[in-house]
Formats: C-alpha cells, sequence, structure tokens
C-alpha cells in the first residue's frame, strides 16, 4: 500500500462549491473557475465538454451567474489594484 504525503480529505458537505464558465471553446473544451466554500478563491481548470458536465453533477455545483461574476470581479479589483472597476 503506498502512502501518499498529502491525503485527500474531503470538503464538509455543507461547503457549497461554486463553477464559473470563463470560456467554451470551439474545440469542445470548456474553461472554468471552481471554487469550494468561497468563490473568491478558486482555481482555473479546463475539461472536455461531457467531462466538465460529470465534475459538475458529481460535485453538485452551484453556477455563478453573469452578475455574480461581475461582482466578484469588481471585487477582486479591490485587491489586485487598490481600487475597483480595474481589470487586466
Amino acid at each position: 500500500m503506498t502512502v501518499h504525503p498529502f491525503p485527500r480529505v474531503p470538503a464538509p458537505a455543507d461547503l457549497v462549491k461554486w463553477v464559473r464558465v470563463t470560456r467554451r471553446r470551439p474545440d469542445g473544451f470548456v474553461e472554468f473557475d471552481f471554487a469550494i466554500g468561497d468563490p473568491d478563491l478558486s482555481v482555473d481548470l479546463i475539461l472536455p465538454a461531457a467531462a466538465f458536465d460529470e465534475f459538475c453533477a458529481a460535485n453538485r455545483v452551484q453556477h455563478l451567474s453573469e452578475a455574480q461574476g461581475r461582482e466578484l470581479d469588481h471585487e477582486q479589483s479591490k485587491w489586485r489594484y487598490g481600487q475597483p472597476g480595474i481589470t487586466d
């Protein structure tokens, strides 16, 4: 039996898992942000469309709306640039 240095620890069931689709590519891949608990802290992922659908179902994710995404961008710009509304 192999002992992994970082054992997998499941997220508590009461934490919401968030997905924000950032791009649906013409080659069939979906680029998205995935967060557990707080959509302000996420990882960028990419999966084929069918695998993305399976991922969302398996994790019972909540999809961020466009309005929620804009609000998240607005809040994050305060931390990145010292003022709201500035983007890369």
